[in-house]
């Protein structure tokens, strides 16, 4: 079985002193073997040197060289954090104080990180001080993968969790663990929330014994394993005649299945749910709420400390598109809010960033600002779904920042989606941020090498969000591709311009959906505009866009002043946005000058040389890397570049024909 270390290939810095280095750990555990493991795998390639584990603090204190592993309760770091740490490095000794055991396996990886970015040459004269704790408690990685291997947006091959029905655990398992752990991710979700056929079985002694392996080399790692479960369970696994969550019988179900689970798999973390959502089964059958059917849920597992974490994923799904007041980007808003305050302790609400449907441009979801008395998880995706599939490379931590940083004007302080998820905002701890993962088996997990740089910054930019996407861009591209100045210097403009530039060449000023429908990959400007899904640009001859103010949906006033005023007034809501609040006529003028339809044409151009230009700047890098991986990555830029161009003419031609406006600068239109 082969595969990438990605961003923990060590490569090597220097081999000039070859004296060995004393660990002292006096503790023995499965995280901190891994922990001293990784030391060991790392000093000998990053240096050629020697790691020898000590107990005594003798042995240690004599040695020139030396890392202390120290666990202290008693050390005082913010919030207390289990998962925090210290490092403090000097004259070849460096100590990494933690009060739990996975904050000295995240220290281990950040002294691993700091000397690889930092070029450190000769360890034995470094002086480098950090202290940091997870600005999120809980930092998630939702994988859709199903049971036959398959992987539902999955852009990198099959699943390497699941084959043929059986769960799979073996030496990839373990690298996966290394990998996600190395960037400060605690929990995984193994299986799609869309769950069918064999993955509602999981929770039965059908697959006990391996999940119990997988939980525990995860474990290993600091990491949690939680399960997408099937809220019909009690009626196909159970025999059940209901799934009534208020039903006494369900609610006994469920107990005795908990209690069972966790006797088998007792570092489970909990359970996603997907209810009511694009055909899932859930609470409505019965006429019972979200809260009826997660509380239920969560009453079950509280005896295990078991989480909750419901997906707010739920709106109508057979919309009739000739209906202009009824509003997908409501659902979410409008399903929970009124429910606010009932949901249990050990319930998550999992919040999508935007309203709709991880398209390149969105508001923010208003559920932000809006809940004030529940526990929730904002949910991005790094499987590039809507924003090029892993065959464009599309870097979207400049994004998630944005996302991170807004602020919802919920109060006077501590009002941005990174207070509220982090929990500074309402002091809860239930909380913190999950991704769609974009992982598979792919050689190099993820498909497109540069896609690498959307698992390692979201684990990045989860534990502490007060890094830039420049910084976690950098750190990855040293991790990843070495030191060398010109590979630095080109990965990092192309990442740092790919998420704009796909906006470019797709879709303009906030309208989004203009994808081939089911497989979403691919211009087709009409695709969803006369479908069941809620997905509409409703473009004329005239103009374009969707009217979200008061005298159309109303969905603007789901915000909290003076935001849902902003939204709504034309000449205020930010033009990233324009059409995604409202219909607008193709001549209007826009704060650059130019009209939206000019803009259209514009930026579509612009989005396309843009792509161009990446793989100019790629070519240029050929013979400074792995030919491999040079080779794979030029195939996707080339393939970038011609549907770059494709997007430009298929949507401007679209525009062209609609109006008849020509482009101002007579550029070829179709």
């Amino acid at each position: 079985m082969e595969y990438s270390n990605c961003w923990l290939q060590y490569h090597s810095l220097s081999n000039a002193n070859q004296r060995e280095i004393v660990v002292l750990c006096k503790e023995k555990s499965a995280i901190l073997l891994n922990a001293v493991n990784e030391l060991d795998l790392a000093f000998h390639s990053l240096y050629g040197r020697k790691i020898t584990v000590v107990t005594e603090e003798d042995r240690y204190q004599t040695a020139k060289t030396g890392i202390y592993l120290k666990s202290d309760s008693s050390v005082s770091m913010q919030d207390n954090s289990k998962d925090g740490y210290t490092i403090t490095c000097a004259a070849g000794k460096c100590t990494i104080t933690a009060t739990g055991e996975a904050g000295l396996l995240y220290g281990v990886f950040a002294l691993l990180r700091n000397l690889q970015v930092q070029k450190v040459a000769d360890f034995d004269v470094w002086s480098f001080q950090e202290e940091k704790t997870p600005s999120n408690p809980l930092r998630m990685l939702n994988h859709w993968d199903n049971m036959d291997g398959s992987i539902e947006r999955g852009y990198s091959g099959k699943s390497f969790f699941f084959g043929k029905d059986e769960l799979l655990v073996n030496e990839r398992t373990v690298m996966y663990a290394r990998l996600v752990a190395s960037v400060g991710i605690n929990a995984v979700v193994i299986n799609n929330v869309n769950v069918k056929g064999a993955a509602t079985a999981l929770i039965s002694d059908r697959y006990y014994n391996e999940l119990h392996s997988m939980a525990e080399i995860l474990a290993a790692y600091g990491v949690q394993l939680f399960i997408s479960i099937n809220f019909a369970a009690p009626i196909e696994l159970g025999g059940l005649a209901t799934a009534d969550p208020c039903d006494s019988s369900v609610r006994s179900w469920w107990k005795k299945r908990a209690e069972e689970l966790w006797s088998k798999v007792p570092s489970l973390g909990g359970f996603l749910v997907k209810a009511d959502s694009e055909g899932r089964p859930g609470p409505f059958t019965y006429g019972r709420t979200h809260a009826d059917g997660a509380n239920m849920l969560a009453d079950a597992l509280r005896p295990f400390a078991g989480l909750v974490i419901w997906r707010c994923f739920v709106y109508n799904c057979q919309q009739d598109w000739r209906d202009t007041k009824t509003d997908r980007a409501r659902a979410g808003y409008d399903n929970f809010m009124p429910l606010d305050g009932t949901f249990a302790d050990n319930v998550i609400l999992q919040i999508k960033n935007g309203p709709m449907d991880f398209q390149v441009r969105e508001p923010i979801a208003p559920l932000f600002g809006g809940l004030k008395n529940t526990n929730i998880i904002l949910e991005v995706q790094i499987a590039q779904e809507y924003t090029g599939q892993q065959r464009h490379v599309c870097y979207l931590i400049p994004w998630f920042k944005e996302i991170l940083l807004f602020h919802t004007c919920c109060g006077k302080t501590n009002d941005q989606v990174v207070d509220i998820v982090s929990g500074r905002t309402y002091n809860n701890h239930n909380c913190g941020i999950a991704a769609v993962s974009n992982t598979g088996d792919d050689f190099n997990w993820t498909g497109h090498d540069l896609a690498g740089a959307n698992l390692y910054g979201y684990g990045r930019l989860a534990f502490d969000t007060e890094l830039s996407a420049e910084t976690i861009a950098t750190e990855w591209i040293s991790e990843t591709f070495g030191t060398k100045e010109k590979i630095q210097e080109h990965v990092l403009k192309i990442l740092m311009m790919s998420w704009r530039t796909y906006e470019k060449y797709t879709s303009p000023l906030g309208i989004g959906w203009m994808v081939k429908p089911n497989g979403h990959y691919g211009p087709d400007v009409d695709g969803y505009e006369y479908d069941r899904w809620g997905t509409y640009h409703r473009a004329d001859h005239k103009g374009i866009g969707v009217d979200r103010t008061g005298s159309g949906t109303g969905y603007y006033d789901q915000y909290n002043e003076p935001l849902a005023s902003m939204y709504a007034d034309i000449t205020s809501c930010p033009e990233e946005l324009l059409l995604f609040f409202h219909h607008v006529d193709y001549d209007y003028i826009l704060t650059s000058g130019k009209t939206v339809l000019q803009h259209i044409y514009d930026t579509h151009f612009e989005g396309a040389d843009e792509a161009e230009m990446f793989l100019e700047l790629w070519q240029q890098l050929q013979g400074m890397m792995e030919e491999d991986i040079y080779q794979r990555t030029l195939e996707r830029f080339l393939h970038q570049k011609d549907h770059a161009k494709e997007w430009r003419d298929v949507i401007n031609s679209y525009f062209y024909r609609k109006t008849g406006i020509i482009d101002q600068y007579h550029r070829p239109l179709y």
